[in-house]
């Protein structure tokens, strides 16, 4: 069994009063790295709350990742697929939903240039149908997590920082989709008065990671003795977010968050580019650059992200907690520690894609 997840910092306790107090939550893609997390925090920090994990379980969504909550009275976890109207009612109105906090998404851009037709479904006429259900039950607040990609990509060694009224620019079939799920959030605020907040979130890292983005590949790789994929030059720049940070940053928007507003989400890391990345991770790992074998790039690679993520730090006092290098030693230690939950991970449909994406290595 892998070990309990240890919070690098004490939980934060808000002094405000909370605006929602015993809540049901439904948490779609509570099964994934960040809704995984997110639940663990949540149950943890607010242990009079309920949580209902609607997940579809597909390639990334790992059951495993909430086995100390499983046993919880106010966890449930309900396998089913965002897309299906009929389930989403019955949960909401049997459940006596409150708050909607949507994760729910493919979110691989990889996989979207290789096939688009699932990104597409789920993350935009899954999304319409939850503010459908959510319009119809009358949720109190619906979340919905998006990402910094759907702004599009800046120049390397451009100084700007995408804020919430940088125009969306998305470049991949994955960004796409969820600039087209952000619109429609928006839109049922404006049509219909929907309660709804957005936060738009740098590149997550962390524990329960499914091994197919940088960091986890990078880490369960080398602990493999397999070297580490670089795209392109690995001049690529991201800003990066622990996964813990992502979750109070929610939690806020959730209970001090204005409804109809946008909060964009960042880490402490600037101008950090891929290859430095896996360079921290080989020295933490005590290896050397032999480990990094350079690929074909991805198409349409977006160069560079930068988060001003000034105004939730103005508006509602968050700021990230771990800096980047703490942060990435522990989650290094976390796949060192929990090799069993990454391992029946990287078989089977993971290794077909494997192959497809980065050849027979």
């Amino acid at each position: 069994m892998h070990k309990r997840l240890i919070y690098l910092f004490p939980i934060l306790i808000h002094k405000e009063e909370q605006k929602f107090k015993n809540m049901n939550l439904l948490v779609t893609g509570g099964a994934g790295f960040i809704g995984s997390n997110f639940i663990l925090y949540w149950l943890k920090r607010y242990p009079e709350d309920k949580i209902v994990n609607l997940d579809k379980l597909t390639y990334a969504g790992n059951i495993e990742n909430l086995k100390d909550v499983e046993d919880n009275k106010n966890y449930k976890f309900v396998k089913g697929d965002i897309c299906d109207g009929e389930l989403i009612d019955d949960l909401m109105k049997n459940e006596n939903i409150d708050v909607v906090v949507h994760f729910a998404a493919e979110s691989h851009v990889d996989r979207s240039i290789l096939d688009p037709a699932p990104f597409i479904k789920t993350n935009i006429i899954g999304t319409y149908t939850l503010l459908e259900a959510a319009l119809k039950n009358k949720i109190k607040r619906f979340h919905h997590v998006s990402t910094d990609e759907v702004f599009g990509s800046l120049a390397l060694n451009s100084k700007e920082k995408f804020n919430e009224n940088t125009p969306y620019a998305p470049r991949s079939p994955y960004s796409a989709s969820k600039a087209s799920a952000d619109h429609l959030v928006r839109a049922y605020y404006y049509t219909y008065n929907l309660p709804v907040t957005i936060s738009n979130c740098s590149n997550n890292f962390g524990p329960y990671q499914f091994p197919e983005k940088l960091i986890p590949l990078a880490i369960t790789n080398i602990l493999e003795g397999k070297k580490v994929p670089i795209y392109g030059d690995g001049l690529y720049v991201r800003d990066w977010l622990f996964v813990e940070d992502h979750c109070t940053a929610i939690d806020l928007i959730i209970h001090k968050g204005k409804i109809g507003e946008t909060y964009l989400i960042g880490g402490m890391t600037e101008d950090i580019s891929n290859i430095n990345v896996v360079r921290k991770i080989l020295k933490i790992m005590g290896k050397g650059e032999e480990w990094i074998e350079f690929v074909k790039d991805r198409p349409g690679h977006d160069r560079k992200y930068r988060i001003d993520w000034s105004k939730i730090n103005k508006e509602l006092g968050w700021y990230p907690k771990h800096d980047f290098d703490s942060a990435l030693k522990f989650t290094v230690d976390w796949y060192t520690k929990n090799q069993d939950w990454w391992k029946k991970i990287k078989t089977g449909e993971y290794l077909d894609y494997y192959k497809r994406q980065y050849g027979k290595k």
